[in-house]
C-alpha cells in the first residue's frame, strides 16, 4: 500500500469525493440497501436498569427478591434502522450513502420493504417522513465525516443526525395528519411511540455504528476502490 493511500485512509479523506464508482462500490451499495431492509424488519429486545416513578417505594423492599428487583429493569423493542443508516455513511461516504438511501426509497415504491408495506401510497403514511429525512441526515453526517474526524466529534454528529431525522419525521407526520384530519390523541401517541425514548437509543447506537463504520471503511478500502 502506497504512502499516499495510507495517508488518505488515516485522514479519512479520499481526494475529492470519498470513493470512486467501481463494480466493488456498486456491489457494496447494493449490499447496503439490503442491510437497510434487514434492519427495518429486525427487532432487538433491550433490557437495562432504570428508576421508575415509584422507585422510592420499592427501594424500601427486599431488592434480592426478583419481583422487587424487576421493577428497576425495563425492556424495549428496538429497531436498529437509523444506526444502520449512519453505519453505511461512515463506511461508504456521503455520495454512496445517499445513493443507498435513494435506492431503498425507489425500491420501496414498488415492493413492500418499508416497515408498514410499500408502494406509492406509502407517501401518505405517517412514518414516511422519517425515511425521507435519512437523506439530509446522511448528507450532514457524510459531510462532517469527509474530513479527519476525531472520536470526540462523533457524539455531535450522532446527536444532530438523529435529531434531524426525528424532527423532519415529526413535521411530515403532522402534515399528513392534517390532511387526514387525524385526532390529536393519535398524533401525540404516534410521536411518543416513534420519537419518544427511541431518540435516546438511536443516538447511543448511532455513535457505536459510526465508530464501527469508520474502522470497517479502512478494511474495505481495497474492495471499494
Amino acid at each position: 500500500m502506497s504512502k499516499r493511500i495510507a495517508d488518505q485512509i488515516n485522514s479519512f479523506k479520499y481526494k475529492g469525493e470519498p470513493i470512486r464508482i467501481t463494480l466493488g462500490t456498486l456491489v457494496m451499495t447494493g449490499l447496503s440497501i439490503i442491510l437497510i431492509i434487514v434492519a427495518t424488519f429486525t427487532q432487538v429486545t433491550l433490557k437495562h436498569p432504570y428508576f421508575p416513578s415509584d422507585g422510592l417505594y420499592y427501594l424500601s423492599q427486599d431488592l434480592t427478591d426478583y419481583e422487587v428487583f424487576s421493577h428497576f429493569i425495563t425492556t424495549y423493542d428496538y429497531i436498529p434502522q437509523i444506526p444502520v443508516i449512519f453505519f453505511i455513511v461512515a463506511l461508504m461516504g456521503r455520495k454512496f450513502g445517499i445513493l443507498a438511501i435513494l435506492g431503498y426509497i425507489i425500491l420501496g415504491m414498488f415492493f413492500p420493504i418499508f416497515a408498514l408495506g410499500g408502494g406509492v401510497s406509502y407517501l401518505f403514511e405517517y412514518g414516511f417522513g422519517y425515511i425521507l429525512a435519512f437523506l439530509p441526515a446522511v448528507f450532514f453526517a457524510g459531510t462532517l465525516l469527509k474530513g479527519k474526524t476525531d472520536y470526540l466529534r462523533i457524539p455531535v454528529i450522532s446527536l444532530f443526525g438523529v435529531v434531524t431525522i426525528h424532527i423532519l419525521g415529526i413535521l411530515y407526520m403532522l402534515f399528513i395528519s392534517t390532511l387526514r384530519h387525524a385526532p390529536w390523541e393519535l398524533i401525540t401517541s404516534w410521536i411518543a411511540s416513534q420519537s419518544g425514548i427511541q431518540i435516546l437509543y438511536d443516538i447511543f447506537f448511532t455513535m457505536i455504528a459510526i465508530i464501527i463504520g469508520k474502522q470497517a471503511r479502512k478494511l474495505f478500502w481495497i474492495v471499494m476502490c
